[in-house]
This record gives structure tokens, C-alpha cells and sequence, in this order.
């Protein structure tokens, strides 16, 4: 279903039902809300949540910029590597805006925020801005956004500029399949087959690489963040995979050494998708640190 969310409109997901401590699931760089699999959502459900997933702006099914232009992505990436400061349409912090208009869209007043990558971001920024309705906070295999971190291994940076051998599906998904084996979790592969399927889904649902483009200047944009995270108050477990060749373990490191007290937990084998074993693992760390903050909030002080 579609909600107006920060003036915008935006498509939601809501599962489990009223009368349950809601989950907020943000998802990442150019990802739709299909990227948190169903498999995934079910068990958070069966864990006793409401689970609410939303494509982010200009992805999937939500209101596009293309009105906005892309911008030059080479000139503003070496603005960024200057030290300059990146143009771009939006920012992260409009982004958690549409999420926390999300959740004033469907009546709840307090979430557990959790995101992964891009979508961590963003639940740091909502965290950050509004913790009186962040329940608690999950970043996942994210980054703190701080100056100095490593960025992804050469192979991957260099796949991430190549652009596909053709516009038709199969060769849009044949790319993205050699990018997604460079960042896949090593210990939990998946077959070709099984990443095919899912891309084919996610691409007939939605197709639309300049939104990608506009979020990737947002991120590089998002200059003010580290600077913004020891104000987090609220009960916040850092989750990161110690193969991510995307965003590296270090990021998810600082992500939680500038948020105090703060849980770090890495999880060995696990790169930067989410396999159904990499499923089980978050849901099986997510689940009770959520039911854990919610009853320390409960609980007579």
C-alpha cells in the first residue's frame, strides 16, 4: 500500500498486526523493500513484531526525483575524495524523515529502527534526531560515514563503475550477479539460480538506476553524521559481517565505538547480502535485544 510520508507518497508494508512492538525495516543503497526477505520478516513477526518495510524515495515503488537529474557522479566523487562537500538532490537526513512520516502515516508512535547499509545510516540519522521514537536502534553491516575508513576492495569498487554488457533482463541481471558473487557472504552462497530468480522479481517490480544514482550522492553528501552519533540514547546493537568486501567490518567498528554503549557483534562468514543463514543469525541477535530494550523501558526506574 501507498502512504503520504513526509509529502511524499511512499510504499509500505506492514505485517503482523496491531497491539505488537513494531519493527521498522530500512533497506539500502538502491534496494526495495523485497531485499528484506520474506523468510526473514516471518520469523521477526513470529518473534512477536509488527513488522513495517518501505521502499526508500526514488526506489521501487515510491515517488522518484527524476525531475532532480543525476548530477555528475565522477565530478562529485572527486569532491568528496577532496574533501569538498558533494551536491546532491536529497539528504539521508530526508530520508529518515519519510521513515519516521511512515510511521506517522500508520499511527505508531515508537519503532525499533533498523537498517541495513544505506538503510543503517539512515536509522543512525533517526536515532540521532528523534529518540524519543526509537525504540532501539539495529545498524547493519553499515558505516559511521567518518573520514578515514576503508571503502570496498578494489574488485568491487572497480565492478561498481562497469556498466552492464546490455539493457535487456538477462544481461541487467548477469551483472548484477558478478557483483553480488564480489560481496556475497562466504560461508553461505547462494546458486545462481536462486540470485537469478531474485533479481528477476526485484527488476519486474521495479526498475530504476537514477534513483540509485541520486541516493549514492546522498550518502556521499552525509558529511555531519559521525559528529551526530554519541547522541544516541537509545539501546543500539551493531551487526556486521567480518568478509563484508562492500562496506568493511572497520565501518561497522566505528559505528559503534561513536554511539555510547552500544553492542558490537560481528558475524564471521557473512559479507554484505543476506543469505537465509545470515537470515537466521540477525534474527536470532535482533529479536531478543529488541524484547530486552522494550522491557528496560518498561521497567519501574
Amino acid at each position: 500500500m501507498k502512504v503520504t510520508a513526509n509529502g511524499l507518497q511512499i510504499e509500505v508494508d506492514d505485517t503482523g498486526g496491531e497491539g505488537r512492538p513494531v519493527i521498522l525495516l530500512i533497506m539500502g543503497l538502491g534496494m526495495q523493500l523485497v531485499a528484506w526477505p520474506t523468510a526473514f520478516v516471518q520469523q521477526l513477526v513470529d518473534a512477536g513484531f509488527r513488522v513495517v518495510r518501505h521502499d526508500n524515495r526514488d526506489i521501487g515503488l515510491s515517488q522518484g526525483f527524476d525531475h532532480a537529474g543525476v548530477g555528475n557522479i565522477v565530478w562529485e566523487t572527486i569532491r568528496h575524495r577532496l574533501g569538498l562537500k558533494v551536491r546532491s538532490p536529497y539528504t539521508l537526513q530526508d530520508m529518515a524523515l519519510d521513515s519516521l512520516g511512515v510511521l506517522d502515516a500508520l499511527g505508531i508512535e515508537r519503532a525499533h529502527i533498523v537498517g541495513a547499509s544505506m538503510g543503517g545510516m539512515i536509522a543512525q540519522r533517526i536515532a540521532a534526531a528523534a529518540p524519543q521514537r526509537t525504540a532501539s536502534l539495529v545498524s547493519i553491516m553499515s558505516s559511521s560515514g567518518a573520514r578515514g575508513l576503508p571503502g570496498p576492495r578494489r574488485e568491487v569498487a572497480a565492478m561498481l563503475m562497469r556498466r552492464p554488457m546490455g539493457r535487456d533482463e538477462a544481461a541487467l541481471v548477469a551483472h548484477s550477479i558478478r557483483l553480488l558473487r564480489l560481496i556475497q557472504s562466504p560461508a553461505y552462497p547462494q546458486t545462481d539460480e536462486e540470485l537469478s530468480e531474485r533479481l528477476v522479481f526485484s527488476m519486474r517490480r521495479s526498475y530504476h538506476p537514477a534513483g540509485l544514482m541520486r541516493q549514492m550522492l546522498a550518502i556521499g553528501a552525509d558529511d555531519e553524521r559521525p559528529a551526530l552519533l554519541p547522541r544516541i540514547q537509545s539501546p543500539t546493537l551493531v551487526l556486521h559481517g567480518e568478509a563484508d568486501a562492500l562496506v568493511p567490518i572497520a565501518c561497522g567498528e566505528d559505528t559503534a565505538r561513536r554511539i555510547p554503549g552500544s553492542k558490537f557483534v560481528s558475524v564471521p562468514g557473512m559479507g554484505h547480502d543476506l543469505p537465509p543463514e545470515v537470515c537466521d543469525i540477525l534474527a536470532n541477535h535482533i529479536a531478543p535485544f529488541a524484547h530486552a530494550a522494550d522491557a528496560a523501558q518498561t521497567r519501574p526506574s
